[in-house]
């Protein structure tokens, strides 16, 4: 609530996480963290990528604005590339282009598609780029070649996009989930329709290979094995809701250490889940905005956040004078995210 004359064109901050400065001047469509250091990307609806500096010292934490350039029209995905030195981005310019950001060299093109680019990621264990778009494609690329050395035809728009070599999981329009084996990436090696009724939101490979999360805009994450053997250890179960308020599960970020998950949701909260225990570890207070996006550092020592307009209910409810866009970090503590036995089980390690 904002008081009486005061203007409330700020986020408020009830998880008194520190804020990153120089946010985005519109909403965020992507964060990633650098797998080798403390650098920090955003990619915006203002068509801008930028990259800040993160500096932990304790329990304290701090940030400076390095660097960013500019697509030529809204930026919607990033990723890293595994030394560090680059990032990749997508987005409504049809394009991917690679920054050389440590060296400060300039952005290139290599990759295109027919329509917005939604999904980008490295793989290093094939040395190539994979890039989904809402043409109906995946298209993976050699940096040395300007056309795609494979294109995969999907079954609708691709809406999200995660990689466990040798675990690629795509999910599109029309709740299609298909899981790809990277040594054979011609075939698709199981399609399913999603556990969820509703439209998908976000998928994350598990960090065994075994299977896959996915989230929904009805609340919910599905928890699902690829091998036969392993259906009856799947599982749904509903989070980011408020009585009869249903929001949409728009982050799904593995800790790099604990193997644990955090949820982000349009309601403004993100949790901390087991799901081998089957159990929330934390429930985090609401900002005032949803979180569209999120991401892990490479220790699973600091969480970022977006805190922004989502647009999950269109442009009546989009007000330019109070809508403002930050970047949180919080530093998980080690209660939140490690795995713990469900209380009453006897003999867990």
């Amino acid at each position: 609530m904002s008081t009486f004359g005061v203007s409330s064109a700020s986020n408020t901050n009830p998880n008194k996480s520190t804020e990153v400065v120089s946010p985005p001047t519109d909403a965020v469509s992507s964060l990633c963290f650098s797998p080798k250091a403390n650098h920090l990307v955003a990619t915006s609806w203002d068509n801008q990528v930028r990259c800040w500096e993160v500096t932990k010292n304790g329990t304290s934490v701090s940030t400076v604005a390095k660097t960013s350039m500019a697509h030529e029209q809204p930026v919607l995905c990033s990723s890293w590339k595994d030394d560090g030195t680059t990032v990749f981005s997508g987005g409504c310019d049809k394009q991917v282009k690679m920054w050389p950001l440590l060296s400060g060299a300039q952005p290139t093109t290599v990759a295109m598609h027919d329509a917005p680019v939604t999904q980008v990621a490295w793989i290093p264990e094939i040395n190539l780029l994979v890039s989904g778009s809402w043409d109906k494609t995946l298209r993976y690329w050699d940096l040395r070649q300007s056309n795609p050395v494979h294109t995969q035809q999907l079954p609708d728009r691709c809406y999200s996009l995660s990689v466990r070599h040798p675990l690629l999981v795509v999910a599109t329009a029309d709740r299609n989930l298909i899981a790809f084996n990277l040594q054979n990436p011609q075939a698709e090696f199981k399609r399913i329709v999603s556990p969820l009724k509703y439209q998908t939101r976000c998928v994350a490979a598990f960090p065994d290979q075994t299977g896959f999360l996915v989230g929904s805009i009805e609340g919910r994450v599905g928890v699902h094995h690829i091998d036969e053997q392993q259906q009856s250890k799947n599982f749904t179960f509903k989070c980011h809701r408020e009585g009869n308020e249903i929001y949409a599960v728009n982050s799904l970020n593995f800790h790099p250490v604990h193997h644990t998950f955090a949820t982000a949701g349009s309601d403004g909260a993100f949790n901390f889940w087991d799901k081998d225990s089957k159990q929330r570890l934390k429930a985090m207070s609401r900002c005032n905005q949803p979180i569209p996006c999120s991401s892990f550092n490479n220790d699973g020592s600091i969480y970022a956040y977006a805190v922004c307009y989502d647009w999950s209910k269109g442009a009546e409810n989009h007000n330019p004078s109070t809508a403002k866009t930050s970047i949180y970090l919080h530093l998980p503590q080690e209660s939140e995210v490690k795995a713990k036995p469900r209380a009453g089980a006897v003999g867990r390690k």
